[in-house]
């Protein structure tokens, strides 16, 4: 009997707790999402007079709205350990990212490794699948430029034409840094099964922690924002030296991030809003690659993609089975970083959020008693 009442308790309280959360951040989504849309329409003037200071200033409350979204995981001890190479020395240059894909919680953990990266996040373009334009976030995203990719092959062809001219459109006019993308197009839990199915009938390896990948948005994004010295066309078009007013420099890093969950249990958005699943560590490991050692041609590069992901394979591998990724190169023991976000930083983002909301929310109901 005591011990169904504590059982009891213990669930009463991460209840409580989920809807307490859950209350927190409707609030919290409330007012921060609106001001930052309210905030940009206040700059228009400023875009039409100086673009860079406005995509700057766009760029800066961009990611205190991804730290917004971190701290949600931080504050219920989801933290995040990171291996192999160190990114933030290249943080300012640009880079195409490459990560393999298993809930929607892998969105927040990049979120969240990302912050302590220089200007990444302020800097970074995301591709996503087209649900998440129907989130709460979708709007934001829109507005800062991320690209939504509909999966399936009657959208694929089209696909990649509208990224190519939003690229175009977009990511040197804005002055991106970093563009990040899940080759493998979808869930493992839902390509599993088709994907294996696929290499058993190609001859290709049999993979269980990862799916193979998709070479379309890739190419499509190599192809694009390489610069001429690397591929012969110039990445863009006029209007994309708007910001720099000379030729970018383009791509010179493709980055290979790997995510792994502690038992191969993935956490997903449901889990980061309401805060049920106990403190967890989520694993990241990263291996970055030149890219003049990126092959353009649509085989070499599929081969090349392919190999990659052949790698995740043993690299996860490796960690569900001894609970740590395999030394570097050189290494004979590889060495973990934690991770770390500074509270101060995040309480301040947190209350410049409410107190921005209560201030527009201010200003709106004082306009609409001076029409109405």
């Amino acid at each position: 009997m005591a011990q169904l009442l504590d059982g009891a308790g213990k669930l009463g309280w991460v209840l409580l707790k989920a809807v307490l959360r859950f209350v927190f951040m409707f609030v919290n989504n409330c007012a921060a999402i609106p001001s930052y849309c309210l905030y940009l329409l206040l700059l228009q003037p400023l875009r039409m007079w100086d673009r860079s200071a406005f995509w700057h200033l766009e760029g800066v409350m961009f990611k205190w709205l991804l730290a917004m979204v971190s701290s949600w995981g931080w504050v219920a001890g989801y933290t995040v350990t990171e291996w192999g190479d160190d990114v933030r020395p290249i943080s300012e240059e640009e880079a195409m990212v490459i990560v393999n894909h298993q809930s929607t919680g892998d969105v927040c953990t990049l979120m969240m490794c990302l912050q302590d990266k220089g200007t990444v996040v302020r800097k970074m373009m995301w591709l996503m699948d087209h649900v998440f334009k129907y989130t709460n976030f979708g709007l934001v995203s829109l507005i800062h430029g991320d690209f939504f990719i509909r999966q399936g092959k009657a959208h694929r062809d089209k696909q990649l034409v509208y990224l190519k001219d939003h690229l175009d459109k977009y990511y040197h006019n804005r002055d991106r840094k970093w563009i990040v993308l899940f080759p493998e197009g979808g869930f493992l839990r839902k390509r599993r099964e088709t994907s294996q199915l696929f290499a058993k009938k190609h001859s290709l390896p049999h993979l269980t922690h990862v799916t193979l990948p998709r070479l379309g948005a890739t190419h499509v994004i190599l192809k694009t924002l390489m610069a001429p010295q690397e591929n012969g066309s110039v990445g863009g078009d006029a209007g994309s030296l708007i910001l720099t007013g000379s030729q970018p420099k383009g791509l010179q890093w493709v980055i290979d991030v790997t995510i792994a969950y502690p038992k191969a249990k993935p956490m997903d958005i449901q889990t980061w809003i309401f805060g049920y699943r106990p403190p967890t560590v989520t694993h990241v490991h990263y291996r970055m690659y030149p890219i003049k050692k990126v092959p353009l041609e649509a085989e070499a590069l599929t081969d090349w993609l392919y190999k990659r992901f052949e790698e995740k394979e043993a690299l996860l591998a490796h960690f569900y089975k001894t609970g740590s990724f395999p030394p570097e190169a050189g290494q004979k023991e590889a060495a973990p970083r934690q991770m770390t976000l500074d509270p101060v930083w995040l309480c301040a983002v947190q209350s410049l959020a409410f107190a921005s909301g209560l201030m527009w929310y201010s200003v709106l109901q004082y306009l609409y008693c001076c029409v109405f």
